[in-house]
């Protein structure tokens, strides 16, 4: 079942701060984030998933954003997914607009969300 990518929240939180806030607007990757229009992938995905049985999948935008993480910094699926637990900039760029302590998956899903 198809997790569509949410919008990256511009409204306060008052219990966590805003990832976005805390980080320097001026990183590559937040330029190359904000330039990327995600609905695409979003829209070029939907084919593949079922509405309205199975499982729920993870948002296409974490996906995506993971193997274009793993592509740019050359790293494998272990090592982007572990980066992605340890970087506030990487889950900026993957769609989160709070800060995920935890793993977004497990390395094998990007193996199987390749195919």
């Amino acid at each position: 079942m198809l997790t569509k990518s949410s919008l990256i929240s511009t409204q306060s939180n008052r219990f966590h701060s805003e990832l976005f806030s805390q980080l320097d607007v001026k990183d590559p990757l937040i330029q190359l984030a904000n330039t990327i229009n995600w609905t695409v992938f979003d829209d070029a995905f939907e084919q593949h998933y079922s509405q309205d049985n199975g499982r729920p999948s993870k948002p296409i935008r974490l996906m995506v954003g993971l193997l274009l993480l793993k592509q740019l910094e050359n790293l494998s699926d272990e090592r982007v997914v572990l980066q992605f637990k340890r970087n506030p900039y990487y889950q900026y760029f993957c769609g989160h607009s709070n800060y995920i302590p935890g793993m977004p998956c497990n390395a094998t899903e990007l193996v199987h969300f390749r195919i």
